[in-house]
């Protein structure tokens, strides 16, 4: 499932309680997510999923949510 590989992946990244990855949480605002953070799960779901994510897509991007939702979006 799209959603558990990428709580994994923030879990990873972030050290955070998988608790604290929810659907509606805000990578910046409830994660703390900086920029360098945000490449680095970039470059994992990148690999974990086989697709290429552009950084203007990145930019979009706020809440685990749009993650999954995109990923689905490019993975059909």
């Amino acid at each position: 499932m799209i959603l558990e590989k990428v709580k994994n992946i923030i879990v990873d990244q972030l050290g955070v309680d998988e608790e604290e990855v929810k659907l509606e949480a805000n990578l910046i605002d409830d994660l703390g997510v900086d920029s360098l953070e945000i490449f680095e799960i970039v470059m994992s779901l990148e690999d974990e999923f086989g697709i290429e994510i552009p950084n203007e897509d990145i930019e979009g991007i706020k809440t685990v949510k749009e993650i999954v939702d995109y990923i689905e979006r490019r993975t059909k």
